[in-house]
């Protein structure tokens, strides 16, 4: 009898534990069965708590669920996910506004015991406050290479745990990697009052305004962007600060992009020993490569471009057993012969992960010496590369693809707008001699790769970029969308068959990398678009796995309409971000199932670790991977991507305070807008003709009680029936333009329309959300999205 009592406890044992990690709320808490599906509280509290235990397969261990119980589980998660309480993150499932598994923290202050507390550096305003997260730093291993020491001020990569002590911060978190060391400097403006004190304006909201003696000040004057640091600090007043440098006047392009650079803490100066290494490497020898010198590859890039990575070359292949078909031929430079694993060069790439591009300036990966010169694909001189040789049939399909370390010489630097005008019969003198032997082949091979294209069917989005033309004073001169050309698209389908063959290359070897994955869209941004869409009468599959010609079929339905580019904005909302890492799932957006990042290693890191992978895999010599670097891919990947949202988020507030200040001094006027984003505070309105967003707070609308569609992505009156939807044209005036915050506000000049009746019915129902009064704060609506 003994048997079934130890079975009894052993069950009653696993539901207990099953109770404590589920993290009911306080007060009575939801029964718990073991084998049967908890409650939603119950599941929803385990999942917050446990996010390494969130897969479906996890829970389902964690409750012993089996058989028609697991059929249960999965459609109460699918059901949880549909309404918006759940986030699926490839297997995994989240709460909502929870923090990622790794995240980046600005250490800020202290809490009573002397532990140090930080917080997410990117925290959308829309989820309240950003949570509080305890650094857990051990002493034992502090100091031995395991564990980087953090201090006050510093910003870090931390891998993130929930807190079961209710009564302290929300998260721990334990340190990957100190990011940067801030050592208490802060940026702000100068400021001289009218009875001549000096004050330090912060250009972070968080900041506090401190007061400069004249005797600190240096050679800063009034209106100045300064480094500075805080001298002296009291119970009582303003802190001191004194001017350590002086950046530039805040009225200049310069500044703007600093205060960037400064607000994401994204690494700019490089360190002495790290120019020293760059300044004493030496070219590249022919060691275990093979000569290509006399092939003519050439490089084909923006007009202004200083470096140049990638160079390209196509023929007719001679084989009988390929007829009509190409070699299309892509070599990339070698950057991992300069840059060594653990080197200072090395250790400092990963820590910006990527180069970073402003209007008037690029935050470089490498040194110029490396990304500029000796890695530069130079016209007319020898440089070392990667080179992968393809070969396609007739009808766009890959048939092999060989990978080779060599020396080349670029026969020639073409820009986009040279080699198109060449093609379209306009050559001009370097242009013309090269279009019958280089050019005019490479054209007819990328007409055989868009076969290949066409028929794979991408996700074919029609999200123009804008692009900002600066006056030679730094200011903006106009905003404008470049022509999108063959000679790009050329380009661009010739890299992503290169790194489809990397990706391919390396698996075969069964050589760990990094891919650059993509997921699906989750059910739930699914059932969002899927009813925004049915207001407009467009029609969207139910159900089953979504493909990337899927939504092709949406935008196509729309192409033509009024609601073009209001269905472009949603479909691109509705997508996953496309990350690094080391577990392949495909990339949903390109519709490839290998695919990795290896033509760009100049300027992103991630193409560095796949062409070390390459060379050791393929023993090609010197700069392979190393065995402690495969170890570390999973840090390194979340690193990367996390450098990389930094970057596009550094990128984007540059163009928005650029705009700011250049519509500064246009307040009062009126302006042509679309709406570009709904929330319960207000309306994001975008000007076509500068590509800024400003904001109308729901208080400034009218009288109305106005009611907040999700679904609908509008915002209409309860008693007139009338509203704004996301793609409206509208008329707005501009009331206010703060260029150090970037943003612009507007006051409403278009009165609403008559809002579809399946909206008000969707009010009449009950599901609603009413927003009138003081408007609260909103949050930009998503950008565009990196492959």
């Amino acid at each position: 009898m003994r048997e079934p009592q130890d079975r009894s406890r052993r069950q009653q044992k696993r539901a207990e534990r099953a109770e404590r990690g589920a993290g009911a709320a306080s007060g009575d808490k939801p029964a718990i069965i073991h084998g049967a599906v908890p409650p939603r509280e119950v599941l929803l509290g385990f999942i917050s708590e446990n996010p390494d235990k969130a897969s479906k397969r996890e829970i389902a261990k964690a409750f012993g669920l089996k058989g028609d119980t697991r059929v249960e589980l999965k459609d109460l998660l699918r059901t949880l996910e549909e309404e918006g309480l759940l986030t699926k993150n490839r297997k995994s499932l989240t709460r909502p506004g929870a923090l990622p598994p790794v995240t980046v923290l600005d250490i800020t202050t202290r809490d009573k015991d002397g532990e140090l507390i930080g917080r997410p550096s990117e925290w959308p305003d829309e989820n309240g406050a950003a949570p509080a997260v305890l650094i857990r730093q051990s002493s034992e291993n502090r100091g031995k290479g395991k564990t980087p020491a953090a201090g006050l001020n510093d910003r870090v990569l931390a891998k993130i745990f929930p807190n079961k002590d209710r009564s302290g911060p929300a998260y721990t978190a334990r340190v990957i990697k100190v990011i940067d060391k801030r050592r208490g400097a802060a940026l702000g403006v100068v400021h001289k009052l009218a009875d001549g004190e000096i004050r330090l304006l912060p250009i972070d909201r968080r900041g506090e305004e401190m007061v400069i003696d004249s005797t600190d000040l240096g050679e800063a004057k009034d209106g100045d962007l300064v480094e500075s640091e805080v001298v002296r600090s009291s119970r009582f007043g303003l802190p001191r600060a004194r001017v350590l440098s002086v950046v530039g006047s805040v009225g200049s392009e310069k500044a703007i992009s600093m205060i960037a650079i400064y607000a994401h803490g994204i690494p700019h100066i490089f360190p002495k020993q790290v120019l020293d290494e760059a300044d004493a490497a030496k070219p590249a020898t022919m060691s275990k490569r093979e000569d290509w010198r006399d092939l003519p590859l050439i490089t084909i890039d923006p007009a202004d471009a200083k470096d140049h990575d990638d160079a390209v070359y196509a023929e007719l292949d001679p084989s009988p057993d390929n007829p009509d078909g190409v070699i299309v031929t892509v070599a990339i430079a070698d950057v991992s012969w300069y840059i060594r694993t653990g080197s200072p060069l090395d250790r400092e790439a990963l820590k910006r992960g990527n180069s970073v591009y402003f209007p008037d300036r690029v935050v470089p990966m490498l040194p110029e010496r490396i990304s500029n010169d000796l890695c530069s694909l130079r016209e007319g001189e020898d440089r070392p590369a990667l080179a992968v040789r393809m070969v396609f049939s007739k009808e766009g399909r890959k048939a092999s693809h060989t990978f080779h370390r060599i020396m080349m010489k670029s026969a020639a630097k073409l820009s986009y707008q040279q080699a198109q005008a060449a093609i379209d019969g306009k050559p001009d003198d370097k242009a013309g001699p090269l279009l019958d032997t280089i050019l005019k082949p490479l054209w007819h091979a990328y007409g055989i790769l868009k076969r290949g294209r066409d028929r794979r069917q991408p996700l074919e989005l029609d999200m123009p970029e804008r692009k900002i033309l600066l006056k030679p004073d730094g200011t903006v001169d106009r905003v404008f969308v470049p022509e999108r050309l063959d000679a790009h698209k050329l380009i661009e389908e010739m890299m992503i068959q290169a790194n489809v063959s990397a990706a391919e290359t390396l698996e075969k070897k069964r050589q760990v990398l990094v891919y650059r994955v993509h997921d699906a869209p989750s059910l739930a941004k699914q059932e969002t678009l899927r009813e925004f869409l049915a207001t407009l009468g467009i029609s969207m599959a139910k159900g089953g796995q979504m493909r990337s010609n899927s939504f092709n079929g949406i935008l196509s339905q729309a192409e033509g309409t009024p609601h073009q580019v209001m269905v472009n904005e949603m479909v691109l909302r509705s997508q996953s971000q496309a990350i690094y890492s080391p577990d392949n799932i495909g990339h949903f957006g390109l519709n490839l199932m290998k695919y990795a990042h290896f033509t760009s290693p100049i300027r992103r890191y991630a193409d560095l670790i796949v062409h070390r992978a390459l060379v050791g895999s393929l023993g090609l010599g010197e700069g392979g991977i190393t065995p402690d670097e495969e170890a570390q891919l999973d840090d390194i990947a979340a690193e990367i991507s996390t450098f990389e949202r930094r970057a596009m988020a550094a990128e984007r507030d540059t163009v928005n305070r650029l705009v700011a200040h250049h519509l500064a001094e246009r307040i009062g006027e009126d302006f042509e807008g679309r709406v570009s984003g709904v929330t319960k505070a207000g309306l994001f309105v975008s000007l076509p003709t500068y590509g800024a967003d400003g904001f109308i707070p729901i208080s400034t609308l009218g009288n109305d009680y106005f009611i907040y569609d999700e679904a609908h992505q509008a915002l209409s009156g309860e008693k007139s029936g009338l509203g704004y939807q996301i793609g409206d044209s509208v008329e707005v005036r501009l009331k206010q333009a703060i260029p150090l915050a970037g943003a612009l506000q507007f006051e409403m000049l278009s009165e609403g329309k008559k809002m579809p009746t399946a909206v008000r019915s969707f009010h009449k129902s009950g599901r609603r959300d009413r927003s009138s009064g003081r408007a609260k704060p909103g949050t930009r609506p998503p950008r565009g999205r990196r492959r």
